[in-house]
């Protein structure tokens, strides 16, 4: 099938869980694990160039880099076809939230029990145990204090913590303080 095709049929899935299902089922990326979650709608121009490990969670509009297109640019300098375009690799191991809009480079691998946040650059590889954030991506945090932050947190929540109205009067005690 053509690759273009796929592209399409998976930007049009309406389905986080059904996209996630069709690009494991069709052998998209270079590997997948277990427990494997992806809601972006655009899937990387060179998939085979990335590994997922186990219990990995990408969210919407996140983007993978395989590769550049710089050549492009040094070729028209020279004035010939000198340059060639480079690729990478892109590896992300076991237990990793990869926050929305958050691009990762190529030639990085992203170790295990990892939080990327929201919007950030991942250039570099990514230490197990770690929350990253910002441009560049900067360790932060690490991964176990959230997790036990949220462990706590959600055994103090009642079955209707995240209605809107719940969720309203929350963020009114957080801005509204005077």
């Amino acid at each position: 099938m053509d690759f273009q095709f796929t592209r399409l049929r998976i930007a049009m899935m309406k389905s986080a869980i059904t996209r996630t299902k069709y690009l494991v089922d069709h052998r998209i990326f270079a590997s997948v694990g277990e427990n494997f979650y992806f809601q972006p709608r655009i899937i990387p121009i060179n998939p085979e160039y990335i590994k997922f490990g186990n219990n990995v969670a990408v969210a919407t509009n996140v983007q993978f880099v395989c590769h550049d297109i710089i050549q492009m640019v040094f070729n028209n300098i020279a004035g010939e076809k000198v340059f060639k375009k480079k690729y990478g690799c892109i590896e992300v191991k076991d237990n990793v939230f990869i926050g929305a809009n958050s691009i990762i480079m190529y030639n990085v691998s992203i170790g295990s029990n990892v939080i990327v946040a929201a919007g950030s650059v991942v250039t570099k590889d990514v230490p197990s145990g770690t929350i990253v954030a910002g441009v560049p991506a900067k360790v932060i945090g690490s991964f176990d204090d959230l997790y036990a932050k949220r462990l706590k947190e959600s055994a103090e929540l009642e079955a209707d913590s995240y209605t809107p109205e719940v969720c309203w009067k929350i963020f009114d005690e957080l801005h509204n303080k005077e």
